[in-house]
């Protein structure tokens, strides 16, 4: 197998790699990281010292790549498959990248945030983060409208990045009754039948996530 990916199966930028390796239809092996091991996370430093996953190993090329949209950025470039995740035209492609980048820094952190704060019994003031997370449906239900995928008339890399946003981000912040767009579209990404596999595939580690109580039933 030419490509690994170095990834855990509860992590939100790993599922976004994870969707668009399976969106291009790209045959890889899967390396399982535990970041409380000590020889798991010297493996992992050894390719991006950082120690955060994803990684991608590149075996043919003697590559690694780090960083979820970077990643995808390589595989849509050198390991074209069944489907374009960022658009060739210029403007276009801008638009995919913008909103990949709202949806990792707008949504993944402050959710990210909240996470790490039950994990570590801080009980911090997380009055702010809850608040981006609902400026952020707001923006996104206008963003949707009309719209079947965020960015652009294709999925895209700015789906990719959504889907594991959304899904963890909604058991903090459940969607208003007046964001019809953004509930729809979250539907359609849990459909998708990338995300399905990537959120069937998590399934079973679900029970270590902190607020697995909130994981709609359908998902379990």
């Amino acid at each position: 197998m030419s490509l690994t990916l170095y990834f855990h199966p509860l992590s939100s930028f790993c599922h976004k790699a994870l969707i668009a390796l399976y969106e291009l239809d790209i045959a890889f092996e899967k390396r399982i990281m535990d970041l409380g091991n000590d020889a798991d996370r010297a493996e992992l430093q050894a390719l991006w010292p950082i120690g955060k996953f994803p990684v991608l190993r590149d075996h043919t090329r003697q590559k690694d790549v780090p960083e979820s949209s970077v990643i995808i950025e390589y595989l849509d470039r050198l390991h074209p498959g069944q489907a374009q995740l960022i658009p060739l035209d210029w403007e276009a492609a801008l638009e995919v990248r913008l909103w990949d980048r709202f949806f990792d820094l707008h949504v993944q952190v402050p959710m990210q945030k909240i996470v790490a704060d039950r994990m570590n019994a801080a009980n911090g003031d997380l009055t702010r983060e809850r608040a981006a997370l609902t400026t952020a449906y707001g923006m996104l239900e206008r963003q949707l409208t009309a719209r079947t995928w965020v960015a652009s008339p294709a999925f895209s890399m700015a789906d990719c990045a959504a889907a594991p946003a959304l899904f963890y981000a909604s058991t903090l912040v459940p969607f208003a009754d007046e964001h019809h767009h953004l509930s729809a579209y979250f539907d359609r990404l849990t459909q998708r039948p990338s995300v399905a596999r990537v959120i069937d595939e998590a399934s079973p580690f679900f029970s270590w996530y902190p607020f697995a109580e909130s994981i709609p039933e359908r998902f379990r």
